[in-house]
């Protein structure tokens, strides 16, 4: 039987847009994969790859399947908070296994978390924020008894906030003994796990091609029950053209990115079902403020009144996008819902020509090149046009874009931004926090991205991080949220919303606001 559904998996990566049904125990998803970088836990910064990893790795406590909107425990089946709230210990649950069959300990959650540390890739400070570093590293993180790790912070934080980000990707938990295993000149086994894994998840990474597809095969020995199907494959179809054609042909089961044309169409069709989906990505432009030209707050301000807001997310990309002015998403606590800006073309003007802003600016603007990035970017194009900016547009697939970005090579820059765990302070630190712009301090915000330096709003990020009055807390994010909103070389434009069509088939299918909630375990057909 394995050697059979592994072959059908195989067929489906082969077979063209025309042919038959997908296999029963395989669920097939066409969607846009071309933004993976890596899917070492340790490295994996983008969308896709969280998707993946979330189904491929548990974590200590997690937001699981069962109820995306509850903290439960994962490879721990409990934990004690010290009195200091800087300690809590965690008792591992009994008889979870790694995809190897290797029985998951203390010592591959120190192993874990230490890796990232020292490894020190893009989602490192998720972890690193805890006051952690290779120093300090293996006091912070200590195996306590048989089954029993003990997690520490130097820094005075909440319960909740500390948590949170026990639940975040990096700091999904690896199997020590396979990793290092397939380590190569001391990478702790980085450039083989972007191939492979070495999971407790329900699922385990059978084959990673690039720009081609992912499969996962279940992991029958999950200690919360094998999963519903045998297979999950991620087909990498790029056009909304296509991905409605496979869907209505039955050559796939979930498509993810189809545009408000396919939309429209699907919904008319027979055994195709369409879920509407808030998201927390945020979408908006930045100003990379190396370039001196680019520094003038007057052209920050003129530029939020040069997008068609309403348009773009109405009209042009339909239910696809809603309008959101603020870097905490909708629906979540401590998100600013004020929309003060719109399409004011003669103000912008205004703005400009007081502010010293020369007319005839070029620039150059990276976006990656499929929906709803491109639709988007042709309207900002138009509307910046208008009060003569001429945007060139550079386009590239989401993987190019997103290193280019890192490596702070652009003049302006079309991208998103999701939460790397359920907490304000995520987006916080992304949007207001740098305090150290050189170029070889890369920390993975927005703000160093852009090369913005924000002392005081920096201080400020942090001081609601401590704040533990939960009221106080949220108030403090959102003035941080206005304090950006109103001037700032990022400008938000709006909160995603997804519309996932799926085969009336398809049960089980868990998808929440982030890639770390879309969950494959419960799905049957």
């Amino acid at each position: 039987m394995k050697g059979l559904w592994l072959l059908a998996a195989a067929a489906i990566l082969a077979a063209g847009p025309v042919r038959a049904a997908t296999p029963p125990e395989t669920l097939v998803v066409a969607k846009n994969i071309d933004d993976i970088v890596s899917l070492d836990p340790a490295q994996a910064y983008e969308f896709t790859s969280g998707e993946v990893l979330a189904n491929v790795y548990d974590r200590l406590v997690q937001y699981d399947a069962d109820d995306i909107t509850k903290l439960a425990g994962g490879l721990a089946e409990s934990w004690k908070v010290s009195e200091d709230g800087r300690s809590i210990a965690f008792t591992l649950r009994e008889g979870a296994k790694f995809e190897s069959g290797n029985p998951v300990r203390p010592e591959d959650v120190v192993f874990s978390f230490r890796r990232v540390v020292v490894l020190n890739k893009a989602p490192a400070f998720i972890l690193t924020q805890l006051g952690w570093t290779p120093d300090n590293i293996d006091e912070m993180v200590r195996k306590t008894g048989d089954r029993e790790v003990t997690v520490s912070t130097s820094r005075d934080y909440g319960s909740a906030f500390f948590l949170n980000v026990l639940a975040s990707r990096p700091a999904s938990i690896v199997d020590e003994a396979t990793v290092m295993k397939n380590a190569k000149d001391g990478d702790l086994g980085n450039a083989w796990l972007n191939r492979n894994s070495a999971g407790a998840g329900p699922f385990r990474l059978r084959t990673y091609n690039p720009g081609e597809s992912v499969v996962l095969a279940a992991n029958p020995g999950y200690h919360k029950g094998a999963p519903g199907l045998r297979s999950v494959v991620l087909r990498h179809i790029k056009e909304p053209g296509t991905q409605r054609l496979l869907i209505e042909k039955g050559d796939a089961d979930v498509v993810r990115d189809l545009g408000p044309d396919q939309i429209d169409a699907v919904r008319k069709a027979a055994g195709i079902r369409v879920a509407e989906i808030p998201q927390a990505a945020i979408h908006f432009f930045s100003l990379n403020l190396k370039d001196e030209k680019l520094r003038n707050p007057a052209l920050w301000e003129a530029m939020r009144y040069l997008v068609d807001y309403e348009g773009i997310a109405r009209l042009l990309l339909k239910d696809q996008m809603r309008v959101h002015q603020a870097f905490w998403p909708e629906g979540f606590p401590g998100a600013l819902t004020d929309k003060p800006f719109r399409l004011d073309v003669e103000k912008a003007k205004g703005i400009l020509e007081q502010g010293g802003v020369a007319p005839g600016l070029t620039l150059d603007m990276d976006v990656i090149n499929s929906s709803p990035f491109m639709d988007i970017a042709q309207s900002l194009q138009s509307t910046m046009a208008r009060a003569g900016i001429k945007i060139n547009l550079v386009t590239g697939p989401g993987s190019q874009v997103i290193t280019k970005y890192r490596a702070r090579n652009h003049q302006m820059m079309l991208l998103y931004w999701g939460p790397d765990f359920m907490d304000p302070h995520s987006n916080a630190k992304a949007f207001s926090y740098n305090v150290d712009n050189a170029d070889d301090a890369p920390q993975s915000t927005t703000t160093w991205r852009n090369s913005w330096l924000v002392p005081e709003l920096s201080k400020l990020t942090m001081d609601a991080l401590s704040e533990k009055d939960e009221q106080k807390r949220l108030a403090m994010y959102l003035d941080l949220q206005k304090r950006v909103q109103a001037s700032s070389p990022i400008v938000i434009m709006f909160q995603a919303q997804n519309l996932v069509a799926m085969s009336d088939k398809v049960k089980g299918y868990v998808h929440g606001p982030t890639s770390d909630l879309v969950y494959y375990r419960k799905v049957t057909k």
